[in-house]
């Protein structure tokens, strides 16, 4: 657990290239061969990092709009508060996702990781969307996703003050424009 937790610090904080298993294994206090022993390989350990943090935004998010209660559409909202959350605890250099695509050649194992979380997440949206009632509930779903997706690039770059706030105001109107009546 103890090299898990050092290389997913390590390779969020510094990048995943930017990271050897020398010092993940000097930092965590074992030796390389025992981090091949457990991991395999340094693309395993990158897996591993991912789906690691994978499950803790899905279960981050989830409990988080459990927790509200309200009007199903109030749900759909609620995504951006654990986003704000998330971003100000956990997301200080912008998605672990979208940097490990960035870094990861085509064909890398974390790549379908990473792919497999944003898929996840717009199933997760596009039940939240039909469950509001949304005429559309795919096309909804999308499109709050570009929005989780902008907000969390443009609050990690520091273009855009409040990024998540500004793009809960616009989902808050695509809600409202695509629910009947």
């Amino acid at each position: 657990m103890k090299i898990l937790q050092t290389a997913s610090r390590l390779f969020y904080d510094q990048g995943i290239r930017a990271v050897g298993v020398e010092a993940i294994a000097e930092e965590a206090g074992v030796t390389k061969k025992t981090l091949y022993d457990r991991f395999g390989s340094k693309e395993e350990l990158v897996v591993a990092y991912l789906r690691a943090r994978d499950g803790l935004w899905r279960s981050t998010l989830v409990t988080y709009v459990n927790s509200h209660d309200g009007p199903p559409e109030e749900k759909l909202l609620a995504t951006f508060g654990a986003l704000r959350e998330w971003m100000r605890e956990r997301n200080l250099r912008g998605c672990a996702f979208i940097n490990a695509s960035v870094e990861l050649p085509a064909g890398h194992a974390g790549r379908e990781v990473a792919h497999d979380q944003k898929a996840w997440l717009l199933s997760y949206l596009e039940g939240l969307a039909s469950a509001a009632g949304a005429e559309d509930p795919a096309g909804l779903a999308a499109q709050i996703l570009i929005l989780h997706e902008g907000a969390c690039v443009a609050d990690s770059m520091g273009s855009l003050d409040r990024a998540v706030d500004r793009a809960e105001q616009v989902a808050r109107v695509l809600i409202a424009g695509s629910l009947p009546g």
